[in-house]
């Protein structure tokens, strides 16, 4: 059985352009178009697509009326918005993100279409094929319970045992000075379920790198302002590192953590290159944290495709500091955190609805 996939944009270059890269993957089928929000929604019930690639800003119903809509009717329909490098795009892009939108591709704005179905195809591809992992995995449990109504009533299964500590050799860490976030795929949705949870008075700063572009970091740390305790801003060049401020690196510099000329603790935003092909990296940050701070850190990696971050942790447990990373049950993408217990860098494995608790508990230690 193919992915079934439904392309909704206002334009018909668009709508070319992504059916023609989707009909590239041999597990999808583009089951159709459509112009608007309006017209998918009357689509979605005779053409039952599993995803949606979805165009922000769209006539008569855009992106995130569309989501809400399609939530609405509970149709458990995977999203992937299609966004444009504006102000306005990245603002609307966060508000469908923060809805439950699986992830995001921005549309190239290059003259030459070749170049435009190259970096299209370059974008979804990593994401088209995270969902089909998922969906295959959906349909295989699917299987499974479909079997088991068929079979005798068994006895019920014991829980799953919690993972065990990787503390490295001690019960008790030194109280940190700073918390540093890495996230990717499901981040703006987790952050916003997250970061509210942590109080006004947490008494250390708080690093975010969210892989994002441009404008969309920015829009992402507006929104999540407005929703959280603690001040939410994005990092500027040569800022000072102030307690009770969460701050989202920019998308498409580096941000790194160095101790300034008065010896205040200071951001440097950089043209450096990319690492884990992200810019901003995760290991990037996290090594500048893991100089400064030494063990008095408190490293977490949530949700997210790839491995960047893993690296960085790596360092920070070098110096003796405690980290923890989101549970596979509620992660979208199960990949960095996956990749990070496995190489044995992460002390606890966390449930998304715990994390600021226990963020919390290493800083008031």
């Amino acid at each position: 059985m193919k992915l079934k996939v439904l392309v909704v944009d206002d334009t018909i270059v668009y709508r070319k352009i992504l059916s023609d890269v989707l009909a590239d993957f041999p597990s999808v089928e583009v089951v159709g178009t459509a112009s608007n929000g309006k017209i998918a929604l009357s689509r979605i019930e005779s053409l039952k697509p599993d995803l949606i690639t979805l165009d922000v800003e769209m006539p008569v119903m855009d992106g995130v009326q569309t989501l809400e809509e399609i939530h609405k009717m509970k149709l458990g329909i995977g999203v992937i918005m299609v966004s444009t490098l504006t102000k306005k795009g990245s603002e609307i892009t966060m508000k469908a993100l923060e809805l439950g939108a699986f992830d995001f591709v921005t549309k190239p704005d290059s003259e030459s279409r070749e170049e435009n179905i190259k970096q299209i195809r370059a974008s979804l591809a990593p994401r088209i094929n995270h969902f089909l992992k998922r969906f295959e995995l959906k349909k295989a449990l699917k299987g499974d319970r479909a079997q088991k109504k068929e079979e005798k009533p068994r006895e019920p299964r014991e829980p799953r045992p919690a993972p065990p500590s990787r503390t490295p050799g001690r019960s008790t860490y030194e109280k940190s000075d700073i918390v540093a976030i890495g996230i990717s795929t499901g981040g703006p949705n987790a952050l916003t379920k997250m970061l509210p949870m942590l109080p006004g008075n947490l008494g250390v700063p708080v690093a975010i790198v969210q892989h994002m572009p441009p404008l969309f970091t920015k829009s992402l740390a507006e929104s999540l302002n407005q929703k959280c305790a603690l001040e939410v801003k994005e990092v500027q060049d040569g800022e000072t590192v102030r307690k009770n401020v969460v701050y989202i690196a920019p998308g498409g510099k580096q941000t790194k953590i160095v101790t300034g000329a008065n010896q205040a603790r200071i951001f440097r935003v950089t043209d450096d290159p990319p690492e884990n092909n992200c810019k901003p990296a995760v290991d990037y940050l996290f090594r500048s944290v893991a100089r400064e701070y030494k063990s008095r850190v408190t490293g977490v990696i949530m949700t997210g495709m790839g491995n960047d971050g893993t690296l960085g942790l790596k360092v920070m447990k070098s110096f003796g500091a405690v980290t923890m990373g989101q549970d596979a049950d509620t992660c979208v993408v199960y990949g960095m955190p996956k990749i990070a217990w496995d190489a044995g860098v992460v002390d606890m494995e966390v449930p998304l609805e715990k994390i600021a608790a226990e963020i919390t508990s290493t800083v008031k230690r």
